[in-house]
């Protein structure tokens, strides 16, 4: 057990940090375990408590784990340097801070802890001010850590989406239409490809300006996003040029959902300034059959080949890839 004798500090301010963080305290014994939640609770902390060590292993694998866990070495189930050495094994994400406390006092249990993942070890007895001493340290980590993720998001954000219409670039909606080839030779499942073109795209930049023309782009995305089923990919192919991969789509669905997202491009003017312009597309329409797999060139050019048909055909249209070269 540990010392209490700086255990009353409920006068002392709590910081949101900890008013806003779960912490999982992983304590067999029972006295300790009431005791350290107690503290815990008044230093600010959503406590869960458990005195099982397999029962720690699910509450940390659960949906909005805690970030910090205060894990006794000696625990039924799985004792505290597995639950480490399985949670850094397991590379789950964010980032869990492990403060391992135990009774032993050899130096090289303080190297078996830090070798299997621990972050922190305190050896009872030990007093409330450096056990809350500790888990500052592991906020401090935790929050850097979350500055971290972020700045990597961002960054694959940039590395993947298109600056200006927030959908997928054109090196990453390629890379989806491959991996959604792969996936539907493996089922094996339908897959259909759009390639979609704002009908007369230069004339609306040369006559209302490119700002005008990023408005467009932008609000036409945003039209196309909110028509497509939630597992399908939308990105930029590039300039006014779009193509979307449905997987698990045959032609038929493929037409049926081109012609809504034509007609919700073409339905509502789009104001620019004091004016509002009439959108339209033209979109071709390129399919494989679950029993015909087609790699990713081959499909690009007939949906671009059907695109082509409907820019010749008037624009503000959908044409199908020619049944004869599809195999349909």
């Amino acid at each position: 057990m540990f010392t209490c004798e700086a255990a009353d500090t409920s006068s002392e301010p709590q910081s949101n940090a900890a008013k806003s963080m779960k912490i999982l305290a992983a304590e067999d014994n029972p006295i300790s375990q009431s005791v350290l939640r107690s503290m815990l609770t008044k230093w600010g902390y959503e406590v869960i408590a458990t005195g099982d060590g397999n029962e720690a292993w699910h509450i940390l694998q659960s949906k909005d784990a805690p970030r910090i866990a205060i894990l006794d070495w000696m625990m039924p189930g799985r004792d505290g340097v597995e639950l480490c050495r399985n949670l850094r094994a397991s590379g789950i994400e964010p980032y869990t801070y492990i403060l391992l406390v135990t009774a032993r006092t050899d130096s090289k249990d303080l190297v078996e802890a830090m070798d299997a993942g621990a972050d922190d070890y305190l050896k009872k007895p030990f007093s409330a001010l450096e056990l809350r001493a500790r888990l500052r340290a592991g906020q401090r980590i935790i929050e850097l850590q979350e500055q971290l993720l972020i700045a990597r998001e961002a960054l694959r954000m940039r590395a993947t989406h298109d600056g200006l219409t927030g959908l997928l670039n054109r090196s990453a909606i390629m890379e989806t239409l491959r991996a959604e080839l792969e996936r539907s030779a493996r089922e094996p499942k339908a897959l259909s490809i759009l390639m979609l073109d704002l009908d007369r795209f230069k004339q609306i930049n040369d006559t209302y300006g490119h700002l005008a023309g990023d408005a467009i782009l932008r609000e036409a995305s945003a039209r196309m996003k909110a028509t497509v089923r939630s597992y399908d990919s939308v990105g930029r192919y590039g300039g006014e040029e779009f193509l979307l991969v449905l997987p698990g789509c045959n032609s038929v669905g493929a037409l049926a959902l081109s012609e809504r997202i034509r007609q919700c491009i073409a339905a509502t003017r789009v104001p620019i300034g004091e004016q509002e312009i009439t959108v339209t597309c033209s979109i071709g329409c390129a399919s494989q059959s679950a029993e015909i797999p087609c790699d990713a060139d081959s499909l690009l050019r007939l949906a671009d080949r059907a695109l082509y048909d409907a820019k010749n055909n008037g624009r503000n249209r959908v044409e199908p890839a020619g049944a004869v070269l599809l195999n349909l």
